[in-house]
């Protein structure tokens, strides 16, 4: 494959990209004979009459249509679905270590294991969430998910996206997303790699609103970095696995998927590196919404309330004065689910460790634990408080997120977690002040 050395810059652009010159047609998309033989094929992300503003499509130039291969079969997978029905969902907070890395050969789809979820692809509203480990590439089979675009956020080893519109390599504190229907395989850079994804089966994702933020701040569409083409001409026997209504399917097919040659448009993988991010936050008084925090969206059809919100708890300073500077005690009609990739978060002291994970239902009561409490009362407020060496995210949504049953049974929850609160005292002085 011919592997960019540098990617296209912005979020949402009409990007056009060929890996050979002269492919791309001038003047209309679908000529009676496309360049070198080539076939002209449409991918369209959204419907063909959303509003141009939010309509995302690209047309490649193949050397193959995506429609050659043989039928699919069902394929099954003990551990990756969207059965977020399995039990009860519990108001109880709840945390994972991380998941321990695997012994056997095993790629990306093989390591995925499915945490948790609401909604689903039938409904096309709602989010599943799932982690990876991985200790190999994937050989000689590719993947699409038919369901939802995938968020995926690297805590542990490089990756190499190979894609059909070309090549994204992410490393922790970068993310990448690879819209539906996008075929792609996984390359480990490292010789382990763990990380969560997020399932996104409602409105694309886009970057949030800045309201009276104004026109900058939060993440900056200059910085997503989308690639240019980058094409395989390979033969021989290969398997293309389809995520379709929460299972997988497999088809065989005699060459590899990623021959596209070039490509226009505005439907594409991109990447995002989490610390180019720039944090806004108070200068007088309180700790403000998590809102602040939002790298990307997928809207609902209700305003202002997010089908998914990915937010990030990057370095940053804190100076608020007469303030309680972490986190601070609080329930959502929201449902929370985070992850930490590198270093400590803020509002905990301890349990919650680069690889895990918590999730706070709506309305479930959550917040710093009983030792940042107590230190953060204790401050000094004279003196900011730098916050370096960390990148925690947190995925949000307005559905309660359902953990699976594997989830509620793996050896990595904790199930002191509630403990971390009981310490709390009482400090209740009726006395006039």
């Amino acid at each position: 494959m011919n592997v960019p050395s540098h990617y296209q810059s912005g979020f949402g652009n009409e990007f056009a990209s060929e890996a050979i010159a002269g492919v791309l047609p001038q003047g209309q998309n679908s000529p009676q004979r496309v360049a070198h033989g080539l076939y002209a094929e449409q991918l369209s992300g959204t419907a063909f009459t959303a509003p141009r503003h939010a309509n995302r499509r690209s047309w490649l130039y193949r050397i193959r249509p995506a429609a050659v291969h043989q039928p699919f079969e069902p394929l099954a997978h003990a551990t990756f679905h969207n059965r977020f029905d399995e039990a009860p969902a519990t108001p109880n907070q709840l945390r994972w270590d991380p998941s321990p890395l695997p012994s056997a050969p095993t790629d990306f789809i093989d390591g995925l294991v499915t945490l948790a979820g609401n909604g689903g692809p039938a409904e096309q509203a709602g989010i599943g969430i799932h982690v990876y480990t991985a200790n190999r590439s994937m050989q000689g089979r590719f993947l699409y998910d038919a369901d939802g675009e995938l968020l995926i956020v690297p805590q542990l080893g490089n990756l190499r996206l190979v894609t059909e519109l070309g090549v994204l390599e992410v490393e922790p504190q970068e993310i990448a997303v690879i819209p539906r229907g996008v075929r792609f395989r996984v390359e480990l850079l490292d010789d382990q790699a763990r990380g969560y994804v997020c399932e996104n089966f409602g409105a694309l994702l886009r970057l949030p609103e800045l309201g009276p933020i104004g026109s900058n701040g939060l993440a900056n569409a200059r910085d997503f970095l989308t690639p240019h083409a980058a094409y395989e001409d390979v033969e021989g026997e290969f398997e293309l696995i389809a995520k379709f209504q929460g299972a997988l399917w497999s088809a065989k097919l005699g060459h590899s998927p990623l021959d596209v040659v070039a490509w226009h448009g505005n439907y594409a993988p991109y990447k995002y590196d989490l610390r180019r991010f720039n944090a806004i936050g108070s200068i007088s008084f309180d700790h403000p919404d998590p809102s602040i925090f939002t790298v990307l969206t997928s809207p609902s059809d209700t305003a202002g309330t997010a089908n998914l919100d990915f937010a990030i708890f990057p370095p940053r300073w804190l100076v608020a004065q007469h303030t309680f500077r972490p986190p601070w005690f609080h329930r959502n009609v929201a449902s929370e689910f985070m992850g930490l990739i590198a270093g400590v978060y803020d509002a905990k002291a301890e349990g919650f460790v680069p690889g895990g994970a918590s999730l706070h239902n709506c309305m479930s009561g959550h917040g710093p634990d009983a030792v940042t409490f107590e230190n953060a009362s204790a401050a000094d407020l004279s003196q900011p408080h730098v916050i370096e060496d960390t990148m925690a995210f947190m995925f949000e949504t307005r559905k309660v997120i359902c953990p699976t049953r594997q989830a509620l049974a793996s050896p990595q929850l904790q199930h002191n977690y509630h403990a971390c609160w009981q310490g709390i005292g009482k400090h209740f002085d009726p006395s006039p002040a």
